[in-house]
């Protein structure tokens, strides 16, 4: 059963030939002002990894990565699920200064992504990563970083709109932050995913705080694995999407772990054996570089920008029979 649905008022705003000119422009635009608003330089990343370096991501923890064996090298290896331990440890082999930062495509294949309006089973997004100073590792830092990310956005739209007159989509600059706690005491008759759009719907462009630990209520806001960010110092920015009538989330990101909360996370997730693993080997003995970094969607962006209701309207995927005709009879073209 899909779970794919079309406002009943929906339109595009721009035919496919226009769809596909602005996809580039927007991704053209907004990688030249997020290298600069970051200082990132722009680098090669991989597509496929070696499952026993440990680079590769859980993500919420369940998800089960792309295995498949190399028979010229007598060996397996997996698609990547994201880059977050890759990048740092990048950063340290490309020694890297404090300050600077590296930027790359991020291609991917989630095959257990419950497909709808906003999730596909190809994933495609910047992934960003940035040398920090150990004293930069609080809020202030990670809110002043968010705010960047957020004028970047905003900036790219500005000029987006200009060059393609018929787009009428608005974003809110203003970023509002809360932690997973703060939201479920304010609403606490809510799921994580009501509770993002009510808050989101009131203030526009959101950032939640403090994801992947156990909140005051005993419960989690949602998952993250035990060893990139550190669960004190991350979270998720959203912008209320008026197409769908939901928050859409752009990026989850965060300061990453040091030898000490992974250390924590390791042992509260119930992962130690991973401690063996040569990235959390070094990461332990404090080899690697303190750093923050994220993910930002490259179709979600496209999709917020440009005003979809679909994410197959800016990327292409496979889609379910129902999730086709849906679309075909509200007259959305998936590409």
């Amino acid at each position: 059963m899909s779970h794919t649905y079309i406002p009943e008022e929906y339109f595009s705003m721009l035919g496919l030939y226009e769809t596909q000119e602005a996809i580039g422009t927007i991704k053209s635009i907004f990688e030249k002002k997020l290298s600069i608003a970051l200082h990132l330089k722009r680098v090669t990343a991989p597509l496929v990894v070696d499952p026993l370096t440990g680079l590769n991501d859980d993500l919420n923890g369940v998800e089960r990565p792309v295995g498949f064996d190399i028979p010229a090298l007598s060996a397996d290896a997996q698609v990547v699920q994201s880059l977050a331990k890759w990048k740092r440890m990048a950063l340290y082999r490309y020694d890297f200064r404090v300050g600077k930062g590296l930027l790359a495509d991020m291609n991917a294949i989630r095959r257990d992504e419950e497909l709808d309006n906003i999730h596909s089973i190809y994933v495609d997004q910047w992934d960003w990563e940035k040398v920090i100073r150990e004293e930069n590792r609080n809020i202030d830092y990670l809110k002043e970083t968010v705010e960047r990310i957020v004028n970047v956005i905003c900036n790219t739209l500005d000029e987006v709109r200009y060059h393609f007159e018929s787009l009428k989509t608005q974003l809110c600059r203003e970023v509002t932050f809360i932690t997973s706690s703060e939201l479920a005491a304010l609403y606490p008759d809510k799921t994580p995913k009501e509770r993002e759009d009510l808050f989101a719907k009131e203030h526009k462009t959101i950032f939640i705080m403090q994801i992947g630990d156990v909140m005051e209520n005993g419960e989690r806001h949602d998952g993250r694995a035990p060893d990139y960010d550190d669960w004190a110092l991350n979270g998720d920015l959203l912008f209320w999407n008026p197409v769908l009538n939901h928050a859409l989330e752009i990026s989850s990101m965060g300061i990453r772990v040091n030898a000490k909360s992974l250390d924590e996370q390791l042992t509260k997730a119930g992962c130690d054996e991973r401690r063996d693993l040569p990235f959390h080997k070094m990461l332990l003995e404090g080899k690697l570089p303190f750093t923050i970094g994220g993910g930002i969607g490259q179709s979600r962006l496209c999709m917020l920008l440009l005003g979809k209701a679909h994410i197959g309207e800016v990327q292409a995927s496979v889609w379910d029979q129902d999730t086709t005709e849906i679309c075909k009879k509200a007259g959305v073209e998936l590409l």
